[in-house]
C-alpha cells in the first residue's frame, strides 16, 4: 500500500503571475532534473528563481524568529495563487562576486581558511594563531592604563596588548599600490595657456583651470618641461593653500592630490564614460613592492611547510596544491588534511583547477562565479534539496560542458531536485523533464509552450524545438583582412611570451577551453597594442549594469533625452518636467510609480501608487502630448513600437531617438519596454542592452566577450548578422566565444590551449574556420567538426 507521504512528489505552481508570466500552471517532478527553455526574456528566471526558489527562502525564513528576521532580508510573497510541495532551495546563480581586491577564490571558499590553520599548526617558524597569516587582519600593538574594580576600591593597572595579523602594512592587504602616470595628466610640451592639462573638467578657461594659471607659483606661458623644481612640485603636488583669485577666496592645490579626491576617491563604475576611460589611462595599478603582491607581511612569508610558504601556496595552480597537500603526511592534523584536500580536489573535478587560490574574487567570470559556488555543494550529504542553475555552462568550452553535465545528474542521483535555466542544447539533452516558456519575449512571453520530454520538445514545433537542432554552416568565403595588431611576449597571467598578429577589418574569434588564456590575451595584451598603433577600443565585457529600480533602458541608453526635449518644444515647457526622477515626478510616490510599505521584520508591500496610478508623472504633466501620446504612454511602448512611432512616417518622426531605437531593435531588444526596470532584465537582456548602448561609439576595434551569453538559439542567428553589420561598416570585431555557431561564422580562428592554467598559454591555432576543422588536432577543432559535420548532415 502507498505511503501518503509518496504522494508529494511534485512541486505544483498554479497561477503564477510574477513579472510577464501570464496566470502559469506547470508541476514539476522532484527528485529529477528540469530544464527551462525559452527565449531571452520569456519569463524563465521569472518562474524558476522569481518564483519558486523565492518563495522557497521566504518561508524558511519563517520559520526563524521574529528578533533574527529582524536582521534579514525582508522577502515578499511571489505573485501565485498555489505554490506547493516545495523543499529547501540552494540558489546558484552566476552573480559576480564583490570587487573588494581582498576577496580571493581561497576567502570565498573555505580553503584559505583552512591552509591558515594548518600553517598556524605545521608553519616553521612557529608565528601564532591562524590570524598571523590572513591578509585581512592587521598587526596590533597597543599599552596604557585601564581600571580594575575590587570591591569599593578601584586600581589603575597597565596593561600592552599585542595581536600579530598578516597584512601587508604598505599595500594593507591589496596586494597592489596605484600610481598615477603624470603623462596622462598633462602636455608637458604645452604651457597652462596652451591647454597643457588633459584631466577631464579642466577645460582652459574654467574654474579648475584658472585655479593653476592664476595662481602665481609658475608662469603660464612657460611649457612645463621647462618648470624648475619647485615650480614642478607647486604645480604637481602643493599643500592646500587658501589664496585670493580673481578676488575670490580659493584653496589651491597640487594637481595630483586635486585629482586623487576629485576623481580616483569616486567608485569606478558610477564614473560617466569619459571620466572613467581617463582613470582607467591615468591610474596604474603595480604589484605592492614590499610584498611582492601577496598581501602578506614578512612573517607570514618566513612560516614554511616543507619550504613552501602560505604565499607560494596560494600563488600555485589549484590543481598543483592538491597535489602538494596530498603528499603531506602529519597525523596531528589529518582531519584537516582530508577536508582541504577534498575542497582542492572539488575546484579540479568542476574544471577549475586551473585558478589560484590568490586570485581576486572579482577577477572571476559569471560562470567560473557560479562554479565556485558550486563547489560547497559537491560533498554536500544533503538530500531533496531543490538545487536551481542559471546556465551553469557559461563561460564553458564545449569539451567541458560534458563534465558539468555529469555534475548535474550526481546531484539529481542523490536524491535531488535540480532545476536549470539553459539554452545549450548539450545541457537540455540530458533532461528528464522540460519546460518551455514563450512563444516570444516581454509581453509576449510568459505562457507555457511545452512541457515533457527532450524527444517530445524536438517535435513540439515550438520556437525552442524548431531551433534545437540548429547548425551554421562554415563560411564558403571569408573577408581579407586591411591590416593586423601584432601582439609580441605577451605573457599576462599564464601566456607564454604568446606571438600572435590578430587581423583588422574581420571577424575574429578567440577560442580554447576554460583557463586557457583567451581573457587574458584580450583584455591584457590587446588594448595596449591597440592604443599604440592608434585604433580605439570598445570592449564589452560581461560586468553587471549598475542601475536602480528608476532605471530603464529609456535612461541607460540616453534615448529619454532626445524624448523630453521633444515633448518640451512640443508643449512650451521645460524638459525636466518629463523626468520621473526630477521635477514632472508625482509627489506622491517620487515618480517610483509604487508605493514601498516597510513592515520592520515581514516582507515589504509595494503598491501600486493611487495619486499617478503607477504612471510616475504629476497628472498635469500627463497633460501634454506628442503625436496624440504622453509621457508614460511612450515608456509604456515595446521597442518595436517605439520605433515606428517615431520613424519618419510615425505620429512624432524624430530621428534623435529612432537611431537608439534601432540599435536597441539590432541588438535584439525589440519587445522590451522603454520604461522597463533595469532591475527585471535577465543577464542575456543586460549584455545586448550595454551592447546597443556601445554601438554608436567610434571605436574602430570592438571586443566582445562572449555575447552569446544568456542567448537563446533562435537569437543567436541575429547577433551573428549584427556583427556582419559591425565588420561591413569598416570595424575590427574581436570575440571571446565558446559558441560552435560564432566560431563557424568567423573570418579567423585564433585558438588557445591546448589545456588549462599552466597547460595553456600558447596559440594552438590560427587560421579559418575551415582550415581548423581540416586541422582536426586541437579538441575546438574537433567540436567544431562534429558540429558543422551536423550542419552538412
Amino acid at each position: 500500500m502507498a505511503h501518503l507521504a509518496d504522494d508529494h512528489d511534485v512541486i505544483r505552481v498554479h497561477g503564477a503571475r510574477e513579472n510577464n508570466l501570464r496566470d502559469l500552471h506547470v508541476e514539476i517532478p522532484k527528485r529529477r532534473l528540469t530544464v527551462f527553455t525559452g527565449v531571452s526574456g520569456s519569463g524563465k528566471s521569472s518562474l524558476v528563481f522569481d518564483t519558486i526558489a523565492a518563495e522557497s527562502q521566504r518561508l524558511i525564513n519563517e520559520t526563524y524568529s521574529a528578533f533574527v528576521q529582524g536582521f534579514m532580508p525582508a522577502l515578499a510573497r511571489p505573485e501565485v495563487d498555489v505554490l506547493d510541495g516545495l523543499t529547501t532551495a540552494i540558489v546558484v546563480d552566476q552573480q559576480r562576486m564583490g570587487s573588494d581586491p581582498r576577496s580571493t577564490v581561497g576567502t570565498a571558499t573555505d580553503a584559505h581558511a583552512m591552509l591558515r590553520i594548518l600553517f598556524s599548526r605545521l608553519g616553521r617558524p612557529h608565528l601564532g594563531p591562524p590570524g598571523a597569516f590572513a591578509f585581512n587582519v592587521p598587526s596590533v600593538r597597543a599599552s596604557g592604563a585601564i581600571t580594575v574594580e575590587r570591591g569599593t576600591a578601584t586600581k589603575a593597572v597597565k596593561q600592552t596588548f599585542s595581536r600579530t595579523g598578516g597584512m601587508c602594512p604598505r599595500c594593507e592587504g591589496r596586494g597592489s599600490v596605484t600610481d598615477i602616470d603624470l603623462g596622462r595628466l598633462y602636455d608637458a610640451g604645452k604651457s597652462l595657456d596652451e591647454g597643457a592639462i588633459t584631466v577631464p573638467g579642466y577645460k582652459a578657461g574654467g574654474w579648475n583651470y584658472r585655479l593653476y594659471t592664476a595662481s602665481g607659483f609658475f608662469d603660464p606661458a612657460k611649457p612645463i618641461r621647462a618648470y624648475t623644481e619647485r615650480e614642478l612640485h607647486d604645480f604637481l603636488y602643493r599643500e592646500p593653500t587658501r589664496m585670493k583669485i580673481e578676488g575670490i577666496n580659493m584653496t589651491y592645490e597640487g594637481l595630483v592630490p586635486r585629482v586623487r579626491k576629485s576623481l580616483l576617491a569616486k567608485d569606478r563604475e558610477a564614473m560617466q564614460p569619459h571620466i572613467r576611460a581617463f582613470v582607467d589611462r591615468a591610474v596604474t595599478f603595480t604589484a605592492c613592492p614590499e610584498c611582492g603582491g601577496t598581501r602578506l607581511s614578512e612573517g607570514a612569508r618566513s612560516s614554511k611547510i616543507a619550504g613552501v610558504s602560505i604565499a607560494d601556496a596560494c600563488a600555485m595552480q589549484i590543481s598543483d596544491l592538491a597535489r602538494w597537500i596530498a603528499g603531506l603526511r602529519e597525523e596531528s592534523v589529518a582531519p584537516l588534511l582530508t577536508a582541504l584536500r577534498h575542497t582542492l580536489d572539488s575546484f579540479v573535478e568542476i574544471g577549475l583547477g586551473y585558478l589560484s587560490l590568490d586570485r581576486s574574487a572579482g577577477t572571476l567570470s559569471g560562470g567560473e562565479a557560479q562554479r565556485v559556488k558550486m563547489i560547497r555543494q559537491l560533498g554536500s550529504s544533503l538530500t531533496d534539496v531543490t538545487y536551481v542553475f542559471d546556465e551553469p555552462t557559461t563561460g564553458l568550452h564545449p569539451h567541458d560542458i560534458r563534465r558539468m553535465n555529469d555534475l548535474l545528474l550526481r546531484l539529481r542521483d542523490k536524491g535531488n531536485t535540480v532545476l536549470v535555466v539553459e539554452h545549450k542544447p548539450g545541457t537540455i539533452a540530458i533532461a528528464d523533464h522540460v519546460i518551455d516558456l514563450g512563444p516570444g519575449a516581454g509581453a509576449a512571453g510568459g505562457q507555457l509552450c511545452y512541457e515533457g520530454t527532450v524527444a517530445g520538445l524536438r517535435a513540439s514545433g515550438t520556437v525552442t524545438g524548431r531551433h534545437l537542432e540548429d547548425r551554421t554552416a562554415l563560411k564558403e568565403k571569408v573577408r581579407t583582412p586591411t591590416g593586423a595588431l601584432e601582439i609580441r611576449g605577451a605573457d599576462t597571467h599564464n601566456l607564454r611570451a604568446v606571438d600572435v598578429d590578430i587581423p583588422l577589418g574581420v571577424l575574429t574569434v578567440i577560442t580554447g577551453v576554460a583557463g586557457s588564456g583567451k581573457s587574458s590575451l584580450v583584455h591584457g595584451a590587446l588594448p595596449g597594442q591597440a592604443e599604440a598603433a592608434g585604433q580605439e577600443v570598445v570592449a564589452i565585457g560581461q560586468e553587471a549594469i549598475r542601475g536602480s529600480r528608476r532605471s530603464n533602458p529609456a535612461t541607460y541608453t540616453g534615448l529619454l533625452e532626445p524624448i523630453r526635449k521633444a515633448f518640451a518644444k512640443a508643449n512650451g515647457v521645460k524638459a525636466s518636467l518629463f523626468s520621473a526622477n526630477s521635477e514632472g515626478a508625482c509627489p506622491q510616490c517620487n515618480g517610483a510609480g509604487v508605493i514601498y510599505t516597510d513592515l520592520a521584520m515581514m516582507a515589504g508591500v509595494a503598491t501600486t501608487c493611487e495619486e499617478c496610478e503607477g504612471k510616475r508623472f504629476q497628472p498635469a504633466v500627463l497633460e501634454y502630448r506628442l503625436g496624440g501620446r504622453d509621457i508614460s504612454e511612450v515608456l509604456a511602448m515595446p521597442v518595436e513600437q517605439a520605433r515606428e512611432f517615431f520613424g519618419t512616417g510615425g505620429d512624432a518622426p524624430l530621428p534623435a531617438a529612432r537611431r537608439i531605437l534601432d540599435r536597441l531593435a539590432d541588438a535584439g531588444l525589440g519587445y522590451l519596454s522603454l520604461g522597463q526596470p533595469l532591475t527585471t532584465l535577465s543577464g542575456g537582456e543586460r549584455q545586448r542592452l550595454k551592447l546597443a548602448g556601445h554601438l554608436a561609439e567610434r571605436g574602430g576595434v570592438y571586443v566582445l566577450d562572449e555575447p552569446t551569453a544568456g542567448l537563446h538559439l533562435a537569437d543567436v542567428a541575429q547577433l551573428l548578422a549584427l556583427l556582419d553589420r559591425l565588420v561591413d561598416a569598416g570595424k575590427s570585431v574581436i570575440v571571446v566565444e565558446h559558441h560552435q555557431a560564432v566560431m563557424a561564422h568567423a573570418d579567423y580562428i585564433i585558438d588557445l590551449g591546448p589545456g588549462a592554467g599552466h597547460d595553456g598559454g600558447r596559440i594552438v591555432f590560427e587560421g579559418t574556420p575551415a582550415e581548423l576543422v581540416a586541422d582536426g588536432t586541437t579538441l575546438t577543432g574537433e567540436h567544431l567538426a562534429a558540429y558543422v559535420g551536423g550542419a552538412a548532415g
